[in-house]
């Protein structure tokens, strides 16, 4: 192999790996966080690249990760995690991603997850029900993006 083809194929290969690398990130599950909010997750909006995973934390007890919004490619779990289990899922459609904590919802207890900076979705997520102090935090979460 001569050194220019060997150079194409080492560029090619860099540029594919970097394409297939994922990142991971890890979410709190709070009764309380720092700066004084109550039945929070750790970060509001999270955004992330495609096929990207979130872990949820049990950092406190009594929470959980239960979608309620999200493109309608997207393949979400048909139920709710488990109260006080971690929690994985790898982000694999562009969009906008809506979720609560079950018990804690109508706490304002919801957070979103961006995927690839696609907000094509944002009216639906806009339009989800959602229940008790929910709603003012869901208006504030769209406004602030």
């Amino acid at each position: 192999m001569n050194k220019l083809t060997l150079l194409f194929t080492l560029i090619a290969l860099l540029f594919t790996h970097n394409n297939a690398i994922s990142a991971t990130y890890d979410v709190d599950m709070l009764n309380k966080r720092d700066d004084g909010e109550k039945m929070v997750y750790s970060e509001d909006i999270l955004y992330v690249e495609l096929n990207d995973t979130v872990n949820w934390l049990t950092t406190s007890p009594g929470h959980n990760v239960e979608f309620i919004g999200a493109p309608e490619s997207a393949e979400l779990p048909k139920k709710p995690s488990k109260v006080n289990k971690e929690f994985s899922y790898t982000f694999d459609e562009p969009g906008v991603y809506l979720y609560q904590c079950s018990p804690h919802k109508s706490m304002g207890m919801i957070a979103l997850v961006i995927v690839d900076g696609d907000l094509s979705n944002i009216d639906d997520i806009a339009s989800t029900r959602v229940v008790g102090k929910s709603k003012k935090k869901l208006e504030a979460l769209l406004a602030s993006l």
